[in-house]
């Protein structure tokens, strides 16, 4: 996707996926570019690097090459909040929780997909109260590649870039998914 062009369609991300159904796919709601990279950059590019289909959802899309340095396709957030059923559910749903404190469709919705383990779904930061019974603690460890794509993505977003951390703390419904295929730490891409 084209810089220039900014955040691509939900209709492009259906037609792709489409294309595409034997891939992971991890699907990212926040609000901005920097809130994403800050908490999940290396995983989202470990994820992006071991095959899996990334799309970061942002409700402020003015900044995207951030989230194309970690690999990720970026949409905007009224394109999927606005369609009634969605054509293709990700395999994993990475959220912020910011977004679930000021998006009433977003927190329903995650709250809908954690009480009937429709998918699993990864929390970063503090988590709503409402939330937590839901979800365990966890944690990534970047790769070397991931730290440095990571403190690019940084770089890109026009912040002070400070010590980097080897892991990135989580919050999932994992457990209830890890028989499946062992959730987070999924090595590869089918």
């Amino acid at each position: 996707m084209d810089e220039a062009q900014g955040a691509g369609p939900v209709t492009d991300w259906w037609a792709y996926a489409h294309r595409h159904p034997l891939r992971y796919r991890l699907a990212v709601l926040a609000t901005d570019a920097r809130e994403v990279v800050t908490h999940a950059g290396g995983w989202l590019f470990d994820r992006s690097m071991a095959g899996w289909d990334v799309n970061v959802v942002l409700a402020d899309v003015t900044d995207l090459r951030p989230l194309q340095i970690l690999g990720a396709t970026v949409l905007e957030l009224e394109g999927p909040l606005s369609v009634p059923v969605h054509h293709s559910w990700p395999d994993v749903l990475a959220v912020a929780p910011d977004l679930l404190r000021t998006d009433h469709r977003v927190h329903d919705g995650v709250l809908n997909c954690l009480d009937n383990d429709l998918v699993e779904v990864v929390l970063w930061g503090s988590v709503p109260t409402e939330f937590r019974r839901h979800v365990e603690g966890m944690s990534h460890r970047l790769t070397g590649a991931a730290r440095a794509f990571k403190a690019r993505a940084l770089a890109a977003t026009d912040g002070a870039i400070g010590p980097m951390s080897a892991i990135e703390g989580f919050h999932s419904n994992t457990a209830s998914h890890a028989a499946a295929r062992g959730a987070i730490g999924l090595p590869s891409a089918r």
